[in-house]
């Protein structure tokens, strides 16, 4: 069994940009060469998440417009007021989605649905580039 751990970047516009990762994901595992077993896709950071949806425009904004009526970005959180970067909805925004996600793979393909994308969520309240790290369990 191999163990492997490579990264991917990815630039977003924060204010819950939602981008698709599925084919870069996939690319690491082409690279890699593994066949089968498990690739755990997990964001460094405390402001952004990783699901998967139907990455279609509808969804882009359904899910948003979720996330606004659970934590409100109008709303003070005490992590405003400790500090001073505005950002409180986005933490907790991003500990309820999670910032990781695992994913099966069989003959070096991801076992993902038809309609059913990786996505990374960036919640935070400005662009960032974010790190993600794509780690690969398999043989």
């Amino acid at each position: 069994m191999k163990v492997i751990t490579d990264k991917l970047t990815v630039s977003t516009k924060g204010f819950n940009d939602i981008i698709d990762i599925t084919e870069q994901v996939q690319s690491i595992l082409k690279k890699h060469q593994v066949k089968e077993g498990n690739v755990t896709i997990f964001v460094s950071g405390s402001t952004a998440g990783v699901t998967t949806i139907e990455y279609e425009p509808g969804l882009l904004k359904d899910l948003p417009e979720a996330f606004d009526r659970i934590a409100p970005m109008d709303k003070r959180y005490h992590h405003d007021s400790r500090w001073g970067d505005d950002n409180g909805y986005a933490h907790v925004r991003a500990s309820i989605l999670g910032a990781s996600l695992t994913v099966p793979f069989s003959n070096g393909r991801l076992l993902v649905g038809t309609w059913q994308q990786i996505v990374l969520v960036d919640f935070d309240n400005r662009p960032r580039t974010r790190n993600i790290v794509v780690q690969i369990i398999g043989e």
